[in-house]
């Protein structure tokens, strides 16, 4: 009777079981970490959307491999803060916002909520206009109806939902990895200067303004899904899910060193410095280095702007439900979300300019859920003994302070304050 009612299970009951063998000791080697696996892989796409592609192509192009230790930084920083928050749903049973709700003055809780809800819309500006635009360089149709048509097969991909999460979650593996053979095989095309790489990799440069908006905008968070019956079992999933995000964010770190390497190689080379359109890049590409290094690239373009569409509204989902307890139905989310991208549009904005500064307005806003963050999993109130390390404290608070001082040099700059930046 048992085992015939596992074969028929969904993917989640089978992940749950699954997860269950694991902390009774029956399931053990290098495959015991999949039931966990999953939340990483999710965030991990939301550093390569179609706004991460654009600015990685303005900075590969503008400045060569040298903001590569920017992109680097970042991705240590997300680590960081994805373990954070994994940790923090594995430990407490709640998300963050949930959390913050529960500890803090709603004059603060409505003012996050509201600072979050402008994140989410720049998120979805950034990828449905990545993935539309993806579309229309691949079937020449209007953009307007590339739009259209994102949004239906978005909201198609979203009621997904309904068969629980481990099918979002393979539906979202599968153009991870789309993206990352795509990039590996561009690498392949058209190699980089791997000393070029690892000078930028290890030596710390910014270039005037319009680099350092290009760093603000490179730097451009889960609960358990799984019932634990006691703190054993939650220190095995912290273990396991701390073993994803370095997996799966540091896939994501090599491919957007890989997008910025290849900007470099393809373009820096005193006649395309200026690409500043990912349209242009896409049309310069083929007589550069061939139509397939072409292809691949605006497919990988596609496929980011559609993963990190589908991701973007459940990640709304969660924010409004969890700071102010509304659920509203999900295409109705779909439809608002949306409503910013059409404006870019009709307005006749440079789509490539909208998605940098999409990126922008996220690293601005991202102070703001790292330091409750950080404020949380250092709480032994809130943690028990989940809460930070003193070595994890300093970490963290030093990340943020990293991003913080980015986002204030840019804000100095663009203020026209003539803060020296130094150069090579």
């Amino acid at each position: 009777m048992y085992a015939p009612a596992i074969g028929r299970a969904s993917f989640t009951e089978r992940t749950i079981l699954a997860g269950r063998e694991v902390f009774l000791g029956r399931r053990r080697g290098p495959f015991a970490m999949l039931p966990f696996a999953g939340p990483a892989l999710i965030a991990s796409i939301a550093y390569m959307d179609p706004g991460n592609i654009a600015t990685n192509i303005q900075a590969g192009a503008g400045y060569g491999y040298e903001l590569l230790w920017v992109a680097l930084s970042a991705n240590l920083v997300a680590m960081l803060f994805q373990a954070l928050s994994a940790k923090i749903g594995i430990a407490t049973g709640r998300n963050l916002a949930e959390l913050c709700r529960e500890h803090f003055a709603p004059p603060v809780v409505y003012t996050m909520w509201l600072a979050s809800e402008i994140t989410a819309m720049a998120t979805e500006l950034a990828e449905l206009l990545g993935a539309s635009l993806g579309l229309t360089l691949l079937c020449s149709i209007p953009l307007l109806a590339s739009m259209l048509l994102v949004g239906i097969a978005t909201y198609a991909a979203l009621r997904l939902q309904h068969s629980g999460f481990r099918a979002v979650e393979i539906l979202i593996g599968c153009v991870v990895g789309v993206i990352t053979v795509s990039y590996l095989i561009e690498l392949v095309i058209a190699p980089p200067h791997w000393g070029g790489v690892a000078a930028g990799v290890l030596v710390p440069r910014l270039h005037g303004a319009g680099s350092i908006t290009l760093a603000v905008s490179i730097v451009g968070l889960t609960q358990s899904r799984l019932f634990f019956a006691n703190a054993r079992q939650r220190r095995k999933a912290v273990v396991m899910s701390n073993r994803e995000v370095l997996l799966a964010l540091g896939v994501a770190g090599l491919v957007n060193l890989a997008m910025i390497a290849l900007a470099a190689g393809a373009f820096h080379d005193g006649a395309h410095d200026h690409m500043a359109e990912i349209e242009t890049a896409y049309r310069t590409l083929a007589p550069l280095l061939g139509l397939s290094a072409a292809s691949l690239f605006v497919v990988a373009l596609l496929a980011s702007g559609f993963s990190s569409s589908i991701v973007g509204v459940m990640a709304g989902q969660v924010i409004m439900q969890g700071f102010v307890s509304i659920r509203i139905p999900l295409w109705l989310r779909r439809l608002v979300v949306m409503v910013p991208s059409f404006a870019v549009v009709a307005a006749g904005m440079d789509v490539t300019h909208a998605l940098v500064l999409s990126q922008v307005v996220l690293s601005l806003v991202l102070p703001i859920p790292m330091v409750a963050l950080v404020r949380f999993t250092a709480s032994r109130d809130v943690m028990g003994e989940f809460a930070n390390t003193r070595l994890t404290n300093a970490l963290a608070v030093t990340a943020t302070a990293f991003v913080c001082l980015l986002n204030g040099i840019l804000l100095f700059a663009i203020a026209g304050l003539g803060i020296p930046m130094g150069g090579s």
